[in-house]
């Protein structure tokens, strides 16, 4: 099964020493098929299609200090695993990881 972890963290927070995955992506070996950091969301852009026409916002959808700050694609043979995984992260620690299915 393969699934999308989404690490989110204090924005004030990322980048520190503390997030740094290297030891992580390597125990997670072939299981991490796909990930990355994400730029700050000063570089987000959002949008609403409504009515015809297309909202666009610069920013984040949520205004929030919390912000998906990277994610990684996991194929495990179920959720415990994916959990497993997901809770050696160092974002671990300080932030969350949300883990859920990708419909295959």
């Amino acid at each position: 099964m393969k699934f999308m972890m989404w690490v989110c963290v204090d924005d004030a927070l990322v980048g520190t020493t503390e997030d740094d995955p290297g030891t992580w992506i390597a125990e997670t070996g072939s299981r991490r098929l796909e990930g990355s950091q994400l730029r700050p969301v000063s570089d987000a852009t959002t949008l609403w299609p409504r009515d015809g026409g297309v909202f666009v916002s610069d920013g984040p959808f949520a205004e929030t200090k919390e912000q998906i700050a990277g994610y990684d694609i996991l194929e495990c043979a179920d959720m415990d695993e994916a959990l497993a995984i997901a809770a050696k992260h160092p974002v671990a620690k300080f932030g969350a990881i949300e883990v859920r299915p990708i419909w295959e």
